[in-house]
């Protein structure tokens, strides 16, 4: 479903501030992988994110999703493929439309221009059928502009309205980082029950190895802009956060990294 070839990207190339992001990152996720992705600062998660998504364009490398070469397009191009969540709750919602002008929005991603009426009362029901399955009273709410929902309920919509359109690929950055723990673990169960139903094949960045290691068939580590452990789900279930720590300590030759227990822990 989503194959990234050989893809490096730099920036500064050439200059006192130049930063390799990524350096020749081979992936493969098969249609309904669910893969978590971990690493520290810098390791080049955000990067790899924006190059998948279009929003940076790779200086060498491919990327296909479903059979079709997006490589050199943008994220507009891709947007009928591809459905992202961000780390900020803010980030996937136009605040002053209201719920059902924002899943609207998300209905018609992709397509072609067109005049039609934004909202009508088939699409009506269609919104309150899917934010029922959000569990967050959003279905009563259709006319409420987005900005007065809470972080969680603003994330839980952002969720609903990446996977409106059941994208081929599901891009998770860092979605319940800004949120305190009770609202993060209602967005991760959220997140489980979406991705099952609609067999969605998924990446998503975390700091949180706990939700690295629980959540998906799959997990990567990064560093310094390269995979550096692919783990498959029957050892990822036997592992401990100290085991991963561990495991990630030796991939890096013993490097030091008291600065990554913070980071990631």
């Amino acid at each position: 479903m989503l194959k990234v070839s050989q893809v490096r990207k730099v920036f500064n190339e050439g200059t006192v501030n130049e930063k390799i992001a990524l350096q020749r990152i081979d992936l493969h996720l098969a249609p309904g992988d669910f893969v978590t992705v971990i690493g520290s600062n810098g390791a080049g998660k955000s990067t790899l994110m924006n190059v998948i998504s279009g929003g940076i364009i790779p200086d060498q490398g491919q990327i296909t999703i479903d059979g079709k070469e997006v490589t050199k397009l943008g994220e507009h191009q891709r947007a009928s493929l591809i459905g992202r969540v961000f780390q900020d709750p803010t980030a996937g919602t136009a605040p002053n439309m209201t719920i059902e002008e924002n899943l609207a929005i998300a209905l018609g991603r992709g397509a072609g221009r067109r005049f039609a009426l934004g909202v009508n009362k088939q699409k009506r029901e269609l919104f309150r059928e899917q934010l029922r399955l959000l569990d967050q009273g959003l279905e009563d709410r259709l006319k409420t502009k987005v900005g007065f929902l809470s972080g969680g309920q603003r994330q839980a919509l952002s969720l609903l309205m990446a996977t409106f359109t059941k994208p081929k690929i599901l891009l998770l950055d860092e979605h319940t980082a800004a949120l305190d723990p009770k609202r993060a673990q209602l967005i991760v169960d959220l997140t489980e029950k979406v991705v099952e139903q609609n067999k969605l094949t998924t990446l998503m960045v975390t700091h949180n190895m706990e939700q690295a290691l629980n959540m998906g068939n799959r997990l990567l580590m990064l560093h310094n802009g390269t995979i550096i452990l692919d783990i498959p789900q029957e050892q990822k279930k036997q592992m401990s956060t100290q085991d991963l720590l561990r495991a990630f300590e030796q991939a890096r030759g013993g490097e030091a990294f008291a600065e990554d227990r913070y980071i990631l822990t």
